[in-house]
């Protein structure tokens, strides 16, 4: 299974940290985020990893090459001459890079210890979304669970790490499009699974969040472990 992290956004809110530099290389105990996703994926199995750029983007393939430091190899899906595409429209256009079969993705911009699963079966479904325990910033959540089914109630939130059908994309256009309106379609179709995470988690959003995740981790962490 390939992996995406998606790393194109421009970060507003996390300005004027993100003015020199894209939000996925901002580093949490002196290590970039992405840095942190690249070693959970290499450790778990995974050995293509796609990484969408646009804002700043040069800067990420300077900071990580080819990505055999990890071994692992990067691929880069360039947004930079139309804009980012937000995370469908991201999505859509590395497809090319990701393949048929089933892929990971995961925001560039979450810090966390979950064991990304290169063995994932999706089943009869179009995604399947790892969903959180609600954050301070998002105490009303994004979607519910039942049993494993997925639905558009909110009681959790979505952590920005699903497992992905190329179907689900099949009819998404190349230009600016969000993931939430899609997803929220395949749900109420009943066509995304789920489960709870309830270990770390941290959506690195705001400045104050990035600061206070540093104080957190006062020692040094643990690479992200299963």
């Amino acid at each position: 299974m390939k992996a995406m992290i998606l790393a194109a956004g421009r970060g507003e809110r996390m300005r004027p940290l993100t003015d020199t530099l894209p939000k996925p290389l901002l580093k949490v105990h002196g290590k970039p985020l992405i840095v942190w996703h690249i070693e959970n994926l290499a450790k778990n199995g995974f050995q293509t990893i796609v990484i969408n750029i646009a804002h700043l983007g040069e800067k990420i393939p300077a900071l990580l090459g080819d990505g055999a430091k990890w071994g692992v190899q990067i691929l880069y899906s360039d947004e930079r001459q139309s804009g980012a595409l937000e995370s469908a429209g991201g999505i859509k256009k590395a497809l090319a890079l990701l393949g048929e079969e089933t892929f990971l993705v995961v925001n560039g911009d979450v810090f966390c210890d979950y064991a990304f699963d290169s063995s994932f079966k999706l089943q009869d479904k179009l995604a399947h979304l790892i969903l959180v325990p609600n954050p301070e910033h998002n105490k009303q959540g994004d979607f519910s669970l039942e049993q494993n089914r997925v639905t558009n109630d909110k009681k959790y939130t979505f952590s920005g790490i699903g497992y992905y059908s190329p179907k689900l994309f099949a009819d998404v256009l190349l230009q600016k499009s969000p993931l939430a309106p899609l997803l929220r379609e395949a749900v109420a179709k009943n066509q995304v699974s789920g489960e709870v995470f309830k270990k770390m988690w941290h959506d690195i959003g705001t400045p104050k969040r990035l600061e206070a995740i540093n104080e957190l981790y006062k020692n040094p962490p643990h690479s992200p472990e299963s």
